[in-house]
């Protein structure tokens, strides 16, 4: 049954392309985020059972692109089906709740399904098994560490530290503390005991009307006919091939991962689709002496096993290509994917990207091919991956197996990759090679090498493989090999994707990974067999510094402490304060029942809406066309500038497209329609016509040259710079470039416009951080009064800043929507247009000039600072004082100038984002201390003693800090992660391997909480006691995973002295708490926390004449005496606001209420062939003062480290020349997942005082994104490390992020030489 409100794309042109839309309407746990199958957020689980082994068979999809029609004869589990506070919650639900494996919650009914699906079919899992199952689904909150955790609680041996609840900590057996006071430490965020236990026997059983279906002898063909598209599933292999000779162009679906995506995102379009999904005759095994025979029905995984199986069975001499395909299979896309797309799709699609065709081909592989002619064979070579014509199926033929032969003893056959996350990501190069030898010689016989990703198809190197046959394998042959390859494998400089010189240095680097992996092989077989006959000089072994060239970094399961101070021992028990309480909405987020706003019922009458957005980035607009829009069936109508009754540009903010447009990804007008399918088909159909205008500013560079910005320069300033760059010892100057990032929250912006019937009342249900400013933004833009308007957010599926100010904007767009039409608008944002119109992090230019000391002492520092604030305001003009007011990190340096402005550009505006500048801005600061160390011949960590503040004194701009807390976080991430002893080890390492560097690096900070102005401080709340005891909290703060509301309950719960489960929480709205200020800069629990303690004491007191009365009475009984005496059991609580300002004039003030300090120390390994690197273990040190929530806190520093980690290594925006955004997905654009976290993951709190906040807390929502530089740095570390081995200057820029590309690129050795000497050649 269609779900209306799931953005119904039951009518869509190949409708049957998503099993999302039919989800039942009241089965909303299932989460709809990327539609690409690329996020995992609407992973279900699918059975099916065999006849032929009488087996089901359980596997995760995701229900994006899972076609409906394929669902015949299966079960399919939804999260509801697993488990509902309702019935009965699943273990499974109850442990990713109680380890704190949830924040926002969107991503969490996907997660439980892959780690439900995994226990389906192994009850006890292996860790490595849960986190290959987690592969494919992101998390942008969490950091991933909790959600493995409680995963791995199922495993047979529970893999959580075993000194977890003992108090003490297994990394610091000595009694030591850096506090005067001992303070016990504790480990343990939840109690393994409260978990029901886990029976495997109690799961639902297999539908048997299925399996009845399933047996049945007399089985049909099946056809589904839609309105424009026809379905049909074969019933034997000769009813296919009947279909293929009758629609030879008809595709054949299977797991539809190359189908499903290019009818969604490339509006192809078929008009017949056969899929011979279960057909018996394509799922088999077949092995034979000389190889195996696989058929083309086998999933990815399927392939997987029966490879696992093979290998285990056979001597290793014969398993060198099943070795290579299941080193790729691991990494190929997620367990979702791997177990849709299948043996046959993928090869016959022969994608460019492909990681197991160049395998394939380099194994000989052949593909047999069957038609109502009859049966042939292919081989899978070169001419049928380049998709020459004389090697292609026939449009009748199909594929019915592959078959692949065993490796003989002198064949070596390897798979090598390289992307841009280690999983789930499409590979940048990737390459299939081979070579066979004559018997007992290094003479080459015959010699394969397949690359991926470096042209429109996979690439054969056939040319190059002619010409080096009968030559030694020897380091001769590898350098004519590299040239002739480099001639051979030609990449224009505007191919597609970019990363031209880097693309060709891979070629190379993975060309000589290969030689190294023969080297070794000849030279140990020979060691092997010659039984002391071997001659050392016959086959020589690589040099011992080359061997760890040869492996690929290892999956290693995540595991890690987290320290905390325990709760004193005389507080009352049910006093919550301090405790890791779970987040309050944790079950309802693991069972799918937290309703977000696309989760709300359907509403009589309402529309979709779609947008169509700009083209140009810099246009004038000379027509805008909707009689053809308009035409369609189910259009409502078309919404332009026309249609604002108020301001259309409102405080610099365009709402609709006028006259002009001034970027790519404008709001130009919407289109509502009945469905969301209808809305966008007419949204394709809606005619522009543009006149180009100038200038056209992308790039801060080309804004400078312009003079073109968004507001006047911000400058602070102490001592004389000037004068001190006279009286220093030397001067170096340096600029770094730091790209930006886009927020990449679950739940893409959702908006959900209600008009009332009355006085032109408008509702609002949607995911924001700032209520006030959308109520703001619809009554300027409807000319009605703020009171009209009502804004409602239950929660907001992440948020990261991008929902600060962008909602205003989107939410004035609907309404004004909804006001034309006059009916409720649902308006949602896909991914794609998600990401293209409302942008992110501001991307920075910083140029420093340093005057030090050649005992690096720094003495002058003049930087300056430019952002791309894009082309409107926003909240560019914040993010640069901010910027400013921050930069110099914790170090202080006597004569100091920092000055800052934002460009403006025709780009998306950027906006707020966690860290709001300071992750851009000190980036700055820690290279150009490193760079000063490196000048000096002393290490970055010294350099950073040195000039660290090191006891009470003023910021640049004037205000009073004491930095002991930041000392004491800086000392103990020294000592407690080893530092020395693990930087020498490192060092020791790099000695020994040439081609592989570690790296260290620690990272100190001095953060910032809060606003320069009190009034932006301030915070409401309302509380009400009703006469059962209950009582109702509300305030202005927004929950966006962050545990907002979580924390409120447990101030609540102290206040008055009753415990949790008496105090509800359920939205944030502007008719309760008017007027509330944004939920952002790391003090939604601050100032909110103080406006419901201020309630909860008002009420507190006004029950004290009651309480004294009757001492011995019950909360119950107190409350009742209370209302007969007429007391008022309701109040509004009240905040101030920290007493902040700060005067640009003068270049002073107390801009923010406290500062956060913390330390963070890293450690990498580097691949200097192709740029890889892996996050061997971080530790971090946060001074938290006191947490009223150890797991909401811990959760808030390990998700800001990842994402920040995230922003400084592999996410990376592209843009083209003319500022259109490229990287719209998760398949272009790459957050982290399980597999980028550290192995080794240590978080703890130190304890410090900080009387100006409620119980001494600290705001820690933001502060752990910075941290994440350490991982930058420590990449920076090892990186410098290879250069200097290789005779390289000592300084370099390493911008961020340090993506593969540029790391490869900055270890310069004979192949990046290479490529830059051939690129200068004429082609």
């Amino acid at each position: 049954k269609p779900h209306p409100e799931r953005s119904q794309k039951a009518e869509q042109p190949g409708s049957l392309f998503s099993l999302t839309p039919f989800l039942p309407v009241h089965l909303t746990g299932t989460k709809y985020s990327c539609g690409s199958g690329g996020c995992g957020a609407c992973t279900v689980m699918v059975s099916r059972y065999d006849p032929k082994t009488k087996k089901i068979h359980h596997y995760p999809v995701t229900a994006c692109l899972v076609p409906i029609c394929s669902l015949y004869g299966a079960a399919v589990t939804t999260v509801e089906g697993v488990g509902s506070i309702k019935t009965r919650i699943h273990p499974v639900q109850e442990r990713l709740a109680k380890c704190h494996g949830t924040q926002c919650g969107f991503c969490s009914p996907g997660m439980v399904m892959s780690i439900y699906t995994l226990l389906r079919n192994h009850p006890e899992p292996t860790p490595e098994q849960i986190t290959e199952a987690l592969g494919g689904n992101l998390c942008r909150c969490t950091g991933y560490r909790p959600i493995v955790e409680s995963g791995k609680t199922f495993c047979a041996e529970s893999a959580v530290c075993q000194m977890k609840g003992s108090g003490k900590c297994c990394m610091d057996q000595e009694e030591k503390s850096f506090t005067s006071r001992q303070e016990k430490m504790c480990t343990k965020l939840y109690n393994e005991d409260e978990f029901q236990p886990f029976d495997p026997s109690q799961e639902p059983i297999f539908p048997p009307e299925l399996i009845r279906m399933a047996e049945d002898p007399n089985k049909r063909r099946l056809t589904f006919r839609g309105k424009r598209t026809t379905w049909i599933t074969p019933v034997n292999l000769n009813d296919l091939l009947e279909l293929k000779t009758n629609f030879p162009e008809a595709p054949i679906i299977m797991g539809n991962t190359a189908v499903g995506p290019s009818i969604k995102f490339r509006d192809e379009f078929h008009p017949v689709f056969i899929s011979p999904l279960g057909l018996q005759e394509l799922y088999f095994v077949d092995s034979t002496d000389d190889g195996v025979t696989i058929g083309a029905g086998y999933s990815l995984a399927q392939l997987n096993d029966a490879l696992h199986f093979i290998v285990s069975e056979q001597p290793k001499e014969k398993t060198k290509t099943y070795h290579a395909l299941l080193k790729h299979l691991r990494t190929l896309a997620g367990a979702q994917i791997r177990n849709m797309a299948t043996l046959g799709g993928h090869v016959v699609s022969r994608p460019n990207f492909s990681d197991l065709n160049p395998i394939l081909a380099a194994g000989n592989a052949t593909i047999n091919l069957i038609s109502k002619e009859g049966k042939r064979q292919i081989p899978l070579d070169g001419r049928f991956l380049e998709k020459s014509p004389e090697a292609n199926l026939k449009s009748e033929e199909t594929v019915l197996s592959v078959y692949i032969p065993h490796s003989t003893r002198w064949h070596f056959v390897s798979g090598l990759r390289i992307a841009q996350r280690q999983e789930n990501a499409f590979a940048m190069v990737n390459a299939g090679m081979s070579v066979k030898f004559e018997d007992g010689t290094d003479t080459i016989k015959e010699l394969q090498m397949f690359y991926g990703s470096v042209g429109p198809t996979v690439v054969s190197a056939s040319k190059t493989c002619q010409q080096l046959t009968g030559r030694y394998w020897n380091d001769q042959m590898l350098s004519d090999a590299c040239q002739l390859v480099l001639d051979e494998i030609y990449i224009p400089p505007d191919a597609e994707g970019g990363m031209v010189e880097y693309r060709r240095t891979l070629i190379i680097s993975l060309l000589f990974k290969f030689y190294l992996k023969v080297r070794r092989g000849l030279n140990k077989m020979v060691r092997t067999t010659s039984l002391g006959l071997w001659d050392p000089h016959k086959f020589p072994d690589i040099p011992e510094r080359f061997v760890s060239a040869l492996e690929d970094f290892p999956i290693e399961t995540p595991q890690g402490i987290q320290m905390f101070q325990c709760v004193d021992p005389y507080q009352p028990p049910q006093d919550p304060v301090g405790h890791p309480v779970m987040h309050q909405s944790a079950i309802k987020h693991t069972t799918g029942e937290a309703v977000f706003v696309d989760d709300i019922p359907p509403i009589s009458q309402e529309l979709f809406l779609a947008v169509v957005t700009s083209t140009r980035a810099h246009a004038k607009i000379i027509l805008i066309d909707t009689s053809e829009a308009l035409a369609l069936p189910g259009v409502a109508d078309v919404i332009t500038a026309e249609d604002v009754p108020g301001d259309n540009n409102y405080q610099g903010e365009i709402f609709y497209a006028q006259n002009e447009v001034i970027c790519v990804g404008q709001i130009v007008c919407t289109v509502a329609a009945d469905t969301y399918a209808h809305a966008k088909e007419a949204a394709k159909k809606v005619r522009i016509v543009y006149e180009d205008l100038e200038p056209r500013i992308i790039t801060i560079e080309q804004a400078l040259e312009h003079n073109s910005f968004l507001s006047a320069e911000k400058k602070i300033e102490q001592g004389n710079v000037e004068q001190a760059f006279k009286h220093v010892d030397q001067i170096i100057e340096g600029e770094v470039h730091v790209e930006g990032q886009e927020h990449f929250y679950m739940e893409t912006q959702t908006i959900l416009a209600i008009p009332q019937e009355e006085d032109k009342e408008m509702v609002l249900h949607l995911g924001t951080q700032f209520q006030t400013h959308v109520q703001e933004y619809v009554a300027a833009a409807l000319n009605i009064p703020r009171n009209r308007i009502a804004c409602h957010t239950k929660r907001a599926g992440g948020a990261f800043g991008g929902k600060v100010s962008k909602p205003a904007l989107l939410g004035a767009v609907s309404a004004v929507a909804a006001n034309k039409t006059g009916r409720p608008i649902r308006f949602i944002l896909e991914r794609g247009d998600d990401m293209l119109i409302t942008a992110g992090r501001h991307p920075l230019l910083g140029k420093y000039k340093i005057g030090f000391m050649n005992n690096g002492v720094i003495k002058a520092a003049d930087i300056e600072y430019y952002i791309n604030g894009g082309c409107t305001p926003d909240e560019s003009e914040l993010v640069m004082e901010f910027i400013v007011l921050r930069c110099e990190n914790a170090y202080y340096i006597p004569n100091f100038r920092c000055r800052g402005r934002p460009c403006k550009t025709n780009l998306p505006s950027n906006t707020a984002f966690r860290g709001f500048g300071f992750p851009q801005g000190i980036v700055v600061s820690e290279a150009y201390i490193t760079a000063v160390a490196s000048q000096c011949n002393l290490t970055p960590e010294q350099v950073k003693e040195i000039n660290m503040y090191k006891r009470t004194s003023r910021t640049v701009h004037k205000q009073i800090f004491n930095p002991e807390p930041l000392r004491r976080c800086w000392k103990e991430c020294l000592e407690k992660s080893s530092f020395s002893a693990r930087k020498l080890a490192a060092e020791e390492f790099n000695k020994k391997n040439y081609w592989k560097k570690r790296g260290l690096a620690v990272v100190p900070m001095k953060f910032t909480v809060g606003m320069p102005t009190t009034f932006y401080n301030q915070a409401a709340a309302l509380v009400h006691i009703y006469l059962d005891g209950s009582v109702l909290v509300s305030h202005g703060g927004c929950e966006l995973g962050q545990g907002l509301h979580t924390k409120m309950i447990q101030v609540a719960s102290r206040e008055l002295n009753i415990p949790e489960s008496y105090i509800h929480l359920s939205e944030t709205n502007t008719t309760t708490v008017p007027n509330a200020t944004f939920t952002a800069g790391s003090m939604g629990a601050d100032i909110n926390g103080k406006a419901v303690q201020n309630a909860c004491q008002i009420l507190k007191a006004r029950l004290q004449p009651v309480i004294r009365k009757n001492p011995k009475g019950t909360w119950e009984e107190w409350i009742s005496e209370a209302y007969e005496e007429s007391i008022n059991l309701s109040t509004t609580g009240y905040f101030k606001g920290y007493q902040t300002n700060m005067d640009w004039k003068k270049g002073e003030g107390d801009a923010f209420p406290y500062f956060v300090y913390g330390a963070s120390c890293s450690e990498v390994e580097v691949d200097c062939l192709t740029g890889a690197h892996k996050l061997l273990r971080t530790d971090i040190f946060m001074d938290a003062a006191f947490s009223i929530n150890p797991a909401v806190d811990i959760g808030q520093i390990e998700g800001a480290f990842v994402q920040g980690m995230g922003f400084y290594t592999i996410e990376e925006l592209k843009y083209s020349p003319e500022g259109v955004l490229y990287s719209r997905g998760p398949d272009d654009y790459k957050i982290p997942t399980v597999t980028e976290i550290p192995e080794e993951f240590n978080v703890t709190l130190v304890r410090s005082q900080n009387p100006i906040a409620i119980y001494s807390s600290k705001g820690l929502g933001e502060a752990g994104m910075f941290l994440g530089s350490s991982v930058l740095f420590a990449i920076y570390d090892a990186v410098a490390a290879a250069r200097r081995e290789r005779g390289l200057t000592k300084t370099f820029t390493l911008s961020s992020p340090a993506t593969p590309e540029l790391i490869r690129m900055t270890c310069v050795d004979q192949f990046t030489d290479m490529v830059r000497v051939v690129r200068r050649a004429p082609y």
